[in-house]
């Protein structure tokens, strides 16, 4: 009789597993609820595809097979509610061992019930996928498991480091996505780049386009303003300093467009130093061995927004990076000058 029912639970358990697996290698429809507008789609995804790997969401999301309202879609689009996402049959991979998430903590910069922000270090994804196992938000999650709702309000590329905003309450995300969509948010980094910037650059107004290569990865190009694709992006530049060869600039974005900063400053002539996607890879690689600085000298220095509850205006400030202070006085007096945040 024992084995009965433990044969019955077994197998039990094993019909749901395949009716799960059943639905994955079906093509579906999906609708867009209230609730769920405004979401990326990528995130909207997740939420439905449970069990798949991120790095395979993303994968097929890229390969164009994911459908927004019968239309190619990128992962940061955003749903509204009425919208239909197709979905492809999934073919799961073999499943090996997954890596736990490690419990991390980032250093605060500023919280409260609604809202959180860390100092992102460099070289540490702030979500996992495509090929990452863990981010920042994977890692929060697993250190704060009382935390009922936690979610990113915006992206930093992997090699950045800064100024991290996450939304503590769905309310708060909302009104904080829709800052950014309308640029009422304002952003602000340090970048360190090759060369001796020319003061009267202040103004870069170029399209950009995304794109996938042979193998898959994404990239970023400048296009002329009459092609069809490209996406408006506005950058705006202010030199600091010269040290080394090098130019720090104070760079602000009117825009938020994928690798945008990385892009206008590398087509302008003057990549970012360590950059490893735009960068100028001979002199990354001897300066990274003349300096002991491995990472792309990219900072989110300054995030200012409209407080979602209390309606005052917020600016957040990350202090420069350690390894910042390598590269020259102009760094030091900087990073001594003011790095603390102000709320």
């Amino acid at each position: 009789m024992e084995r009965r029912i433990i044969d019955g639970k077994a197998g039990a358990a094993n019909r749901r597993k395949s009716a799960a697996a059943a639905a994955l290698a079906e093509v579906r429809h999906l609708p867009v609820d209230e609730q769920s507008a405004g979401q990326r789609l990528d995130n909207f995804l997740l939420r439905h595809l449970k069990g798949v790997p991120k790095a395979h969401v993303y994968r097929v999301i890229r390969s164009g097979e994911v459908r927004l309202n019968k239309g190619r879609a990128s992962a940061d689009a955003r749903v509204q509610a009425g919208d239909v996402v197709r979905v492809p049959p999934i073919r799961m991979p073999e499943r090996g061992i997954a890596a736990p998430v490690p419990a991390r903590e980032f250093p605060v910069i500023f919280e409260d019930e609604w809202l959180l922000a860390v100092d992102k270090p460099a070289g540490v994804a702030v979500h996992g996928g495509s090929g990452v196992s863990s981010g920042v938000i994977e890692q929060l999650r697993r250190a704060r498991p009382q935390a009922r709702f936690l979610e990113l309000v915006h992206r930093l590329d992997k090699e950045t480091s800064g100024v991290l905003l996450l939304a503590k309450k769905r309310s708060a995300l909302v009104a904080l996505q829709e800052q950014f969509r309308s640029r009422d948010a304002g952003k602000t980094y340090l970048a360190l780049v090759w060369g001796a910037w020319p003061p009267r650059l202040k103004l870069i107004d170029l399209p950009l386009l995304k794109t996938l290569d042979a193998a898959g990865e994404r990239q970023v190009r400048v296009v002329s303003k009459a092609h069809d694709q490209g996406r408006r992006a506005i950058t705006l530049v202010r030199v600091v300093g010269e040290t080394g060869g090098c130019t720090l600039l104070e760079v602000r974005i009117k825009t938020g467009r994928t690798h945008q900063i990385r892009v206008h400053l590398a087509h302008a002539g003057y990549p970012i130093v360590g950059d490893p996607k735009y960068g100028d890879f001979a002199r990354n690689k001897a300066f990274a061995k003349a300096n002991r600085v491995d990472r792309m000298c990219l900072h989110a220095r300054e995030l200012c927004f409209v407080h979602p509850a209390r309606a005052e205006r917020i600016v957040l400030r990350a202090p420069i990076p350690v390894e910042f202070q390598t590269l020259g006085e102009d760094l030091v007096r900087m990073n001594s000058s003011g790095n603390e945040a102000n709320a």
